[in-house]
């Protein structure tokens, strides 16, 4: 009797203790919020204002004037630039050598993210490094990288590849090669986190009841890490729906061949065609703006339903 006597009253204890602890943090969260609050107010606003000025003359601003320009006539401009077949051209070869250029560096990105997390091999943090050079060096640069390479002429896999009837440079093989590279961080850096944090548990645990590699990685990995592969596609297919700079060098910019939507904007442009520029910048935009709505419509509805 006396024992369990004392075995309740430690019980209240732990449970009087965890309670004063609960009670602490709350305090203490009170008072973080409470200081907070009590923020220099023309400090708080001059930050907001800063930040939304900052984001007015950086985004807002450019934007509104493409799109102002685009519908100074209605929807005149976007059909009439439409009707060009320079621009349909364009339009699909940017939408084509993004969608293939997506395809690899999604099957490559997960590969490499599950490389990077789930195995410890010799130059893993060289790997890693690299992996964020994209980021670091200019697309020209890229580009030039591609053509001393691939070049039919002089480079040093072009000459015995155009030998066997594989042209890189000047064709649109280069120009996915070259979207890939500048894409290429985007997805891993949205993989590599997520894989970090829930760790290999479940892995194992699927690995120690018989499944196969395949059923692991399709019925455990995946479902834990589709949106960080979502997002990471998004932003990969709004990046290459941009890309200029290395596509411009290594593409050759002929109309109707090997233009690109980006260049074209560029030639228009220059060609005082002011009009089909402003309407294919716009498309352009819009559809990584689109890419974007949807994800997050999509998000919030998907996770109401794993609940």
């Amino acid at each position: 009797m006396a024992k369990r006597l004392s075995e309740r009253r430690r019980e209240r204890g732990t449970s009087s203790s965890a309670g004063r602890e609960r009670r602490s943090k709350r305090a203490q969260r009170a008072h973080h919020s409470a200081a907070v609050g009590r923020r220099n107010p023309a400090l708080t606003w001059g930050l907001r204002f800063l930040v939304v000025g900052y984001l007015l003359m950086l985004v807002l601003w450019p934007s509104w004037y493409v799109v102002q320009h685009t519908f100074a006539d209605g929807l005149t401009g976007i059909q009439t630039a439409l009707q060009d077949p320079d621009v349909q051209h364009a339009l699909l070869l940017t939408a084509e050598v993004s969608v293939l250029a997506v395809a690899i560096n999604l099957v490559f990105g997960v590969g490499v993210s599950l490389l990077l997390v789930r195995y410890d091999f010799p130059g893993r943090r060289v790997l890693s490094a690299l992996i964020d050079l994209p980021l670091s060096v200019s697309p020209v640069v890229v580009g030039l990288a591609l053509v001393l390479v691939y070049n039919g002429r002089y480079g040093w896999f072009g000459p015995w590849l155009e030998d066997n009837g594989i042209q890189i440079i000047f064709s649109w093989p280069g120009m996915v090669m070259a979207t890939c590279f500048v894409a290429l961080p985007l997805i891993i850096r949205e993989v590599v986190p997520v894989l970090e944090e829930i760790g290999d548990d479940q892995e194992q645990a699927a690995r120690s009841l018989g499944a196969s590699g395949w059923q692991t990685f399709w019925r455990i990995t995946v479902p834990g890490i589709r949106w960080a592969i979502v997002y990471g596609v998004v932003l990969s297919l709004a990046r290459s729906l941009g890309e200029f700079g290395a596509v411009k060098v290594v593409a050759g910019n002929v109309a109707g061949e090997t233009q690109t939507a980006t260049v074209l904007v560029q030639q228009k442009y220059q060609n005082f065609e002011q009009t089909t520029a402003y309407s294919v910048s716009f498309l352009l935009a819009f559809a990584a703006v689109l890419c974007l709505i949807v994800v997050a419509l999509l998000r919030p509805k998907a996770s109401k339903e794993s609940r």
